[in-house]
């Protein structure tokens, strides 16, 4: 059976693009594939540091999720601004229109609403800016998330020589660590039993990710996890105040203070090379104490012909 291809919708929930020529470069690349793509970024609509208004961001997202052309709406870069429409989106409709959401970062926000609010299941994936529209796409990245598409099944895996050795099975979710916190005590916020976190973030200090992490416990949500896997972590600098606590220094405190294992050598972040995870699909995860891997079904895909 080969995948129909999809029709994508490009919107900007977050920020406009930094590079603009990386839209017009992606929609070519996707089209040469026979792809049919709706751009409803507009980058001269572009309003302080968002791709536009929130009424018009709100608009693009609607007018995605109703376009009987569209199967995959990606967004086309985080930063900054689904928190301020979280309000305002008709979650009901969003899971209704049957759409394969898809980004990161600042787009957890919209995976942990649909979630808390419907239990449909998104798509933490590509950017359409930072990986179609790259200069040199990452081939891996690209491959990851077309395989992911084309199910019924997708396995993700990682390494770390530090890792605790587990065979579980849960709700696969998460995403950006400070989206989700950001979400805590908000009806925003799934509460999910037996699940599989995973996590990452960028430029936030080893002590601000400990703490985090920290908050998660004390609010009873890492008790009911059954792991916690850690992605990239980057993009900050280390002081003098520091005295040596860097990253690994905190994992160490963590894995050791945590009521949940914790693994990480996850390939997913603000990096170039990233696998995509749908939010909400049942997780298979094993490790052999170093080697794990990470089996997900039970998520929308695209139709086959």
């Amino acid at each position: 059976m080969t995948i129909q291809k999809p029709g994508i919708a490009l919107i900007a929930p977050g920020s406009y693009a930094p590079e603009p020529e990386a839209i017009p470069r992606g929609i070519a690349r996707l089209e040469a594939q026979g792809i049919l793509v709706h751009n409803y970024y507009k980058h001269e609509e572009r309003h302080q540091r968002f791709g536009a208004t929130d009424a018009e961001r709100l608009a693009q997202l609607e007018a995605a999720a109703a376009d009987p052309d569209v199967q995959v709406v990606m967004a086309i870069r985080g930063a900054y601004g689904m928190t301020r429409l979280l309000p305002h989106i008709d979650f009901e409709r969003m899971a209704a229109s049957g759409k394969i959401f898809v980004g990161y970062s600042d787009v957890t926000a919209f995976h942990m609403a649909l979630y808390a609010r419907t239990g449909a299941i998104s798509y933490a994936g590509p950017m359409f800016t930072a990986d179609v529209g790259a200069a040199e796409p990452n081939a891996f990245t690209l491959d990851d998330f077309w395989h992911c598409l084309a199910g019924p099944t997708h396995t993700i895996s990682g390494h770390d020589a530090a890792n605790p050795r587990l065979d579980v099975t849960g709700t696969v979710w998460g995403g950006n660590l400070a989206m989700i916190m950001s979400l805590m005590g908000t009806p925003y916020f799934p509460r999910i039993d037996g699940g599989i976190l995973f996590l990452e973030d960028i430029a936030e200090h080893p002590f601000r990710v400990e703490r985090m992490l920290l908050q998660l416990m004390h609010a009873g949500v890492l008790e009911k996890q059954r792991a916690v896997v850690l992605g990239d972590f980057s993009g900050y600098r280390l002081g003098a105040n520091d005295n040596g606590y860097n990253f690994d220094e905190m994992l160490a405190y963590v894995r050791a203070t945590l009521p949940v294992p914790v693994l990480t050598g996850l390939e997913f972040g603000h990096i170039a090379r990233h696998v995509t995870i749908p939010f909400g699909a049942q997780g298979h995860l094993q490790c052999d104490g170093e080697r794990w891997s990470l089996a997900l079904s039970s998520y929308p895909t695209l139709r086959t012909a």
